[in-house]
């Protein structure tokens, strides 16, 4: 097993760096509006076979691995990523997630948020990490606090998704 594969529970959650033969996986869970419309408009709807390329090409050449394939019994079933601040926030990561669809509500997103923190305090020495969310996902809000994560505060208004204006609940959480 490698330092991304680990199992912390009886279901076989577990992270991996992404190679060139997830793209067919990445299109499928990917290319779903239900997804599309709880991430930033750089990941795009539809999801498409280019949108994949240049995705899956950044996340192999970026050493260390910063987005992770979620894997659940084997199977990609999502990504994970750390995003790297700059200059004073360099100690400080974003992080970002999506399971697909169809497995949502099985705790795998509590698993791999788990183990992508211990491997951002550990493998990536970062000292918080932070994430923001648009305030009508009430779901990823109870994942965030689930796995340790504090809410910080809210910003209103600070979001455009489709078409639409929403507040940013802030969450975040440092390397005890």
């Amino acid at each position: 097993m490698t330092k991304f594969e680990k199992n912390n529970f009886d279901m076989q959650v577990t992270l991996r760096p992404f190679n060139n033969d997830d793209k067919a996986s990445l299109i499928a869970l990917a290319n779903n509006k239900n997804i599309s419309n709880n991430l930033f408009d750089t990941f795009p709807f539809p999801y498409t076979s280019e949108a994949a390329n240049a995705f899956l090409k950044d996340a192999i050449e970026t050493i260390p691995h910063q987005r992770l394939a979620i894997t659940f019994n084997g199977e990609h079933v999502g990504n994970i990523g750390l995003h790297p601040l700059q200059d004073i926030y360099r100690n400080t990561a974003e992080i970002g997630y999506f399971v697909g669809e169809e497995f949502w509500g099985r705790g795998i997103a509590t698993e791999a948020l788990k183990q992508m923190i211990d491997y951002g305090f550990s493998e990536l020495k970062l000292r918080r990490i932070s994430a923001g969310i648009m305030d009508y996902n009430k779901a990823s809000a109870r994942v965030l606090e689930k796995v340790g994560f504090q809410f910080e505060g809210v910003s209103k208004g600070a979001i455009l998704k489709n078409g639409v204006v929403c507040d940013e609940i802030r969450f975040g959480i440092l390397n005890q």
